[in-house]
Order: structure tokens, then C-alpha cells, then sequence
């Protein structure tokens, strides 16, 4: 397997997670891996006075946690499920909408078809 990338989408809109994967299937891609996460700021957050977290949550009503989805892809199905990720969540320049980026695959074994 050649050309090989991670895709890699740090999702806050986790609501939209489904949908996601429903779309991302229908466009062929099959494979993914979804995992619980939590960012620096809240992260931080939890980590100081617990009267200013909650007043910061309560001022800034930021989620808790996030879905960062994995996928091992080739060229091609990298920029379709870029499309199927900005058709499902929309514009990735929002706030609080999720995080997307991509870095090469040195070394892909125990996929079929990525």
C-alpha cells in the first residue's frame, strides 16, 4: 500500500458523530477508529480552583470532551472524506467545531482496503 495517511478529526460536535459515520460509509470508507478525548483548555480547567472552573464553565459553556476519529486512508479517499467531513459538519473555521489534519503512514499492515 502506497501513499498511505492518517486522517485524523478532533471532533467537538460529537452529536454529529453518527451522521458522520453513516455518511463516511456511504462515500466508501469503512474503516475508523473513535476514541474519547478532552482538550488542553478543559483539561486545565479541571486542574484549578474548582469555583473558577465551574464559573468558566457556567460563562463559557464548552463541552467536556470531544471524538477524535482515526482513519487509515489512501490519497484518494483522503479527499473524500475531507468533502463528507465539511458536507456533515460544516466549515471547520467555526468555533468549536473540530480540529482536522492528516500525516503520512510509514508503515500500514491489517487493512485490506484503505
Amino acid at each position: 500500500m502506497q501513499n498511505m495517511q492518517i486522517l485524523v478529526l478532533v471532533l467537538n460536535q460529537y452529536e454529529k458523530l453518527g451522521e458522520l459515520l453513516i455518511e463516511l460509509n456511504t462515500a466508501g470508507i469503512r474503516g475508523a477508529t473513535v476514541i474519547e478525548s478532552t482538550g488542553m483548555a478543559q483539561m486545565l480547567s479541571k486542574e484549578t480552583d474548582e469555583f473558577l472552573g465551574s464559573l468558566r464553565t457556567f460563562l463559557t459553556p464548552e463541552r467536556e470532551d470531544n471524538r477524535t476519529v482515526f482513519m487509515v486512508l489512501n490519497e484518494e479517499k483522503i479527499q473524500v472524506a475531507k468533502r463528507v467531513i465539511r458536507d456533515t459538519i460544516g466549515p471547520l473555521n467555526q468555533p468549536g467545531t473540530g480540529i482536522l489534519f492528516s500525516t503520512p503512514a510509514l508503515f500500514v499492515e491489517g487493512i485490506e482496503d484503505a
